[in-house]
């Protein structure tokens, strides 16, 4: 990528982040997203259609960052859930501050929905038979989704005692993850 294309494009989101910890997404303008950056329209118009692709962009981006951030994915078990979602919540903890401005207000519950989505293919990927199986497929947004908002909805804990806590739990499912794995 041309270096300039790479100023303006991290100008941009630069800028971005900024407006988005201040005002909801729906309250930033394209003309105040210009200012921040210094850039006119019509470059922002040549990266993004709107402020809502340029969200869009970043929010994929910050998923794929945690999903790429989760050591041994690939490896994934039934048998090992507790090492993915020890995984999982240090790749929360380690993007928390983008997560906390992108996906805050309205868009709060948009992280765990992409999260399980973009998870599960990787899973399926490796698994192709989980993704019928209604069972694996719940137990998977539980522990997806459960980790997300138990760690959203947490954020006087600290990283050690979170971590500690959602092991216990994933843990705890572990009879009912080989059953269903023997069925």
């Amino acid at each position: 990528m041309d270096l300039r294309v790479e100023k303006t494009e991290k100008a941009i989101k630069n800028a971005f982040i900024e407006l988005r910890a201040r005002k909801p997404l729906e309250k930033i303008t394209v003309k105040e997203l210009c200012a921040e950056a210094y850039i006119n329209k019509s470059t922002f118009y040549s990266h993004y259609a709107d402020i809502y692709a340029l969200s869009e962009a970043m929010e994929q981006e910050t998923v794929a960052s945690i999903i790429n951030s989760i050591e041994h994915l690939k490896d994934y078990t039934f048998e090992n859930s507790d090492a993915f979602t020890r995984a999982l919540c240090l790749a929360f903890m380690s993007q928390i501050s983008l997560i906390r401005i992108l996906f805050s207000g309205k868009e709060q519950n948009h992280l765990g929905n992409q999260l399980d989505y973009e998870l599960k293919k990787v899973i399926f990927r490796k698994y192709p038979e989980y993704e019928k199986d209604v069972e694996k497929n719940i137990l998977l947004s539980y522990c997806i989704q459960g980790t997300y908002h138990a760690f959203l909805n947490n954020p006087e804990a600290d990283g050690e005692t979170f971590v500690k806590t959602i092991e216990k739990i994933v843990k705890c499912l572990q009879p009912m993850l080989a059953d269903i794995t023997e069925k």
